[in-house]
């Protein structure tokens, strides 16, 4: 089964397809995809170029990917691409970075810078280091105390209170990954300033640069890659210590409340939402959820 499926869905759907992802719905300020989705590990994303028949791609990514598709249409065969012959460049010393939590109800965005060198790559292959999101928590938390010794990093969380100040002052998801990416690279390349910097990509380059304007230092980035993680050995790396560091702060939120925080933004978050309002409080709520979610909008129209 592959993990990435693509329909077609003609342009008078559209208004169907994302009102079923409601709940879901990024901000989405790519000039590219008219609205992108993440229900759990899975992503959604209609893309605004049409074809002839103005039929637009609706291209679904992760877990689960094909049976989610089959719900809008037939999907497209994947062409077998042929796989370019590339010149082999020497591996450069680099830093890179990554996020997790952008698309969980509860619990903080964390970002995370990270240090390799080319003996450390037998190192991160032995250990096992890829996307994050292809490796099952159990491991990441195996994981997270070797790396945090063995590697160079900065971690930065940036809580939900405080995001939701953020987010009120009209600042948007985008803009705050922005801001925490550049501060955790420059953090590092401080440290390591002959090193390359890589990103995973979630802004257009000049995008990115707008939302830094009014930051005293901004670090340059060398390299914008789509899925970074398979390309830069640092951003696999940089992911795999921010879902550590996110999966540390969920601890914490379950010891502080007396409950087990779930993750996403599925139906069962918003079950666990209204429980939690019962023990500790609506004001309370926001202190561990993303009140800019359509989650938070449909339970307060529950509740």
């Amino acid at each position: 089964m592959t993990n990435t499926a693509v329909v077609l869905i003609e342009e008078g759907r559209i208004g169907e397809v994302k009102e079923a992802y409601a709940p879901y719905l990024d901000e989405t300020f790519s000039d590219y995809t008219i609205f992108s989705a993440g229900k759990g590990e899975l992503r959604i994303s209609c893309y605004q170029k049409a074809d002839a028949q103005a039929r637009h791609k609706l291209v679904f990514q992760g877990p689960g990917a094909e049976k989610e598709a089959r719900r809008w249409g037939e999907i497209l065969p994947q062409k077998e691409k042929p796989t370019p012959k590339k010149k082999k460049l020497p591996f450069k010393d680099q830093i890179g970075s990554d996020e997790v939590g952008t698309g969980d109800f509860f619990g903080p965005i964390c970002v995370a810078a990270a240090y390799v060198r080319k003996e450390n790559l037998p190192r991160l292959l032995e250990l096992g280091v890829t996307d994050s999101k292809k490796i099952d928590d159990e491991k990441i938390r195996e994981l997270g105390p070797i790396l945090i010794k063995e590697f160079d990093y900065s971690s930065l969380a940036l809580d939900n209170a405080k995001f939701n100040e953020v987010i009120r002052l009209g600042i948007n998801m985008n803009a705050i990954k922005s801001i925490l990416h550049n501060r955790a690279l420059g953090n590092l390349h401080k440290r390591h300033p002959d090193a390359e910097i890589d990103i995973d990509q979630f802004a257009e380059e000049k995008t990115y640069y707008r939302y830094l304007k009014n930051e005293a230092e901004i670090t340059r980035i060398n390299n914008f890659s789509i899925k970074g993680e398979e390309v830069f050995p640092s951003v696999a790396l940089a992911s795999c210590l921010a879902r550590y560091n996110f999966l540390l702060k969920m601890d914490s939120l379950g010891k502080k409340y007396g409950m087990e925080f779930p993750f996403g933004a599925s139906p069962r978050v918003d079950e666990f939402a209204r429980e939690f309002i019962k023990r500790h409080g609506e004001k309370e709520l926001e202190n561990v959820c993303k009140t800019n979610f359509k989650n938070y909008q449909a339970l307060f129209e529950l509740v």
